[in-house]
């Protein structure tokens, strides 16, 4: 695989060193691993609990329930998903997505990550869970990922766009997707009617060395690429209740008050995206 850049560079030494308890401890209560965050409403009284560790593994519980309900929430945009087809989890992380991906459809799924890591570490998760033959994990880059045209009926980002060119992504997805496919994404957007970047946004892009772009890029990448648009769904609210009880966790990293005066203040958005390959 080619690391084409010395940022590609970066982003994948990051990752290789990365062992954050909130990926891994959250990902510990089930075997599956992820690298996003989670929506929906939270059980806060998870934080009633007395006895101090049964509080914790019960607000861990309750983070990896929220962010297992976001991978649902992503995987059910993709569209008419049959047995006979093929996804592509770009960006995959530690393949929990994938995972899931193959347990609701029953499909062949590959994810690709420039991180060796967490390529080796997902193909390890999928061979305990039995699914090694249909769920694998590549060593390559997104932006090209060598697999043939036309071959996928699906795609997905998760929480992973920050990391690239948008018009080299979507170039991507275009090509792989067979036409009539569909990709969708879930991303953190600053918002383009506050004009550039804020310092809460600023401030998370140096947290994860990513590069946050504009709502705006998104759909103009998409419609030079042929990805055109059929469904956007704003989830900042519903995102919110996730942070407010993770920074009350013991795997708060410290950058939740950072995202909640991001979202809060309207600069920030938590987007999903969902578009046709035409």
């Amino acid at each position: 695989m080619t690391i084409a850049s010395e940022y590609q560079s970066d982003v994948a030494d990051y990752w290789n060193a990365e062992r954050n308890p909130v990926n891994l401890r959250l990902g510990d209560v089930s075997g599956i691993y992820h690298h996003h965050y989670g929506i929906g409403a939270a059980d806060r009284s998870v934080l009633d609990i007395e006895d101090e560790k049964a509080r914790d593994e019960a607000v861990i519980r309750e983070l990896h329930r929220l962010e297992n309900d976001q991978a649902a929430f992503l995987l059910g945009h993709l569209g008419d998903i049959r047995p006979e087809h093929r996804l592509l989890d770009a960006g995959c992380g530690r393949g929990g997505s994938s995972i899931l991906a193959n347990a609701a459809f029953g499909c062949r799924v590959d994810g690709v990550s420039i991180s060796q890591q967490q390529v080796d570490f997902a193909n390890e998760r999928a061979t305990e869970r039995g699914v090694a033959d249909k769920v694998r994990f590549h060593f390559r880059n997104m932006l090209d990922t060598g697999f043939e045209s036309g071959s996928f009926q699906a795609s997905w980002n998760n929480e992973s766009t920050m990391y690239v060119v948008l018009d080299d992504l979507f170039a991507e997805h275009s090509r792989l997707l067979a036409r009539g496919g569909r990709y969708v994404t879930i991303t953190g957007c600053y918002n383009d009617v506050y004009g550039l970047p804020s310092r809460a946004v600023s401030t998370i892009n140096a947290h994860y060395v990513c590069d946050i772009h504009p709502r705006s890029a998104y759909f103009r990448a998409m419609a030079a690429h042929r990805l055109v648009p059929c469904a956007v769904v704003d989830l900042t609210a519903q995102t919110i209740p996730y942070w407010e009880l993770r920074r009350e966790s013991s795997v708060a990293t410290g950058i939740e008050d950072t995202f909640l005066e991001a979202y809060r203040e309207g600069g920030f958005q938590y987007l999903l995206i969902a578009a046709d390959r035409v």
